[in-house]
């Protein structure tokens, strides 16, 4: 087999989405047995504007080097995270709205971590206190409704009442829980960020990352009651999805995509886990094409000099690719050459006179 045969993601702007179906079975330590999902809740939303916004145009010329290529594809074949890094701009969130389009994975999950941010929060919430405040209306409802009509406040309907022990309602998977529920094709995540967390997160990630499951306590205690042994939750998606026996527990392993911007070190036992990529800042091709997905084709060719610009050694300086589009576009939208060449200038210049 080719290099390129065995490519799933081959990173270009051709949707694929029938690639994904012909990976082989994952190796046995890898592989789950969640409950596939069925009817509608089984298929992941469409694209939305957040990828929309950082995809632009997709174009027909390669987004990634081949070394990456290879690394992207290996984390699908092992059902293992990515963890990506690199210097600001160079494309690592853009990574996981690039397999989702290309994929036909639909819409990304979307975690962006920060110093107060804990595992659970990327799991579930459970909102106790809006459960108490419905019980409590839900009483007072009975209790008019016991007093007879004669008691009622005048012009109240009281027919539609809250059923305040539906705890399904109060419960909401976060972006980690819901791409753990068992669909049959994997959702795409994007860690945004990790090394921002503080130090305990990535080692919490760890039992997750490894078993593909977790466990919703508050759900748990009830599953042997009648009727709730299975509970229809809120996912990040918007939509009610069944959770069963208070676990959630993963049929395909999500398409992990966690960056990093170097600003801590992160523990073995998590990247023994994942497959690491190192982008480095986009430039020839990969440039190319990020230009032309946002201004149309041939459109680095027509901002030749901007690109040349942008690609000169600032001096170790580092020029976030965004930048390059922001001069694109004032160039070609105020007509302003001389301001678009200002933006690329390094920053020692700035304040210069």
């Amino acid at each position: 087999m080719s290099v390129h045969e065995w490519l799933i993601y081959q990173g270009k702007g051709d949707p694929a989405p029938g690639r994904i179906d012909s990976l082989p079975k994952p190796p046995r330590w890898r592989r789950f047995d969640g409950a596939p999902l069925t009817g509608t809740v089984a298929d992941a939303p469409p694209l939305d504007a957040a990828s929309t916004r950082r995809l632009g145009d997709r174009t027909a010329l390669s987004a990634q080097d081949p070394t990456s290529l290879q690394l992207i594809n290996a984390a699908l074949y092992l059902r293992r995270p990515l963890l990506v890094t690199g210097d600001p701009g160079t494309g690592k969130s853009t990574l996981a709205h690039e397999i989702a389009y290309e994929l036909g994975l639909g819409r990304v999950l979307q975690w962006p971590v920060v110093s107060r941010t804990e595992l659970k929060d990327g799991l579930y919430t459970y909102d106790a206190i809006g459960r108490l405040q419905d019980a409590q209306l839900y009483g007072r409802q009975e209790a008019r409704q016991a007093a007879g009509p004669d008691e009622r406040p005048a012009g109240r309907d009281d027919s539609s009442r809250d059923n305040s022990t539906d705890i399904g309602r109060y419960v909401r998977l976060g972006p980690l829980g819901t791409a753990l529920l068992p669909t049959l094709r994997p959702r795409v995540l994007l860690i945004d960020e990790l090394d921002k967390s503080d130090i305990d997160l990535p080692n919490d990630l760890l039992n997750v990352v490894e078993e593909g499951e977790f466990d919703i306590p508050e759900l748990e205690r009830i599953a042997d009651r009648p009727g709730q042994h299975t509970v229809d939750v809120l996912s990040d998606d918007g939509r009610r999805v069944p959770v069963t026996g208070g676990q959630v527990r993963c049929h395909a392993f999500p398409v992990i995509v966690m960056t990093s911007n170097g600003e801590r070190e992160f523990p073995a036992p998590l990247l023994r886990r994942c497959i690491h990529v190192h982008l480095d800042p986009a430039r020839g091709e990969r440039l190319a094409a990020m230009v032309q997905a946002h201004f149309g084709e041939r459109a680095d060719e027509t901002h030749q000099d901007l690109v040349d610009l942008f690609t000169e050694d600032p001096g170790g300086e580092l020029r976030p690719t965004d930048q390059l589009l922001n001069a694109i576009y004032l160039t070609r939208n105020a007509q302003q050459q001389g301001l678009g060449k200002l933006l690329l200038r390094p920053a020692a210049e700035h304040g210069q006179r």
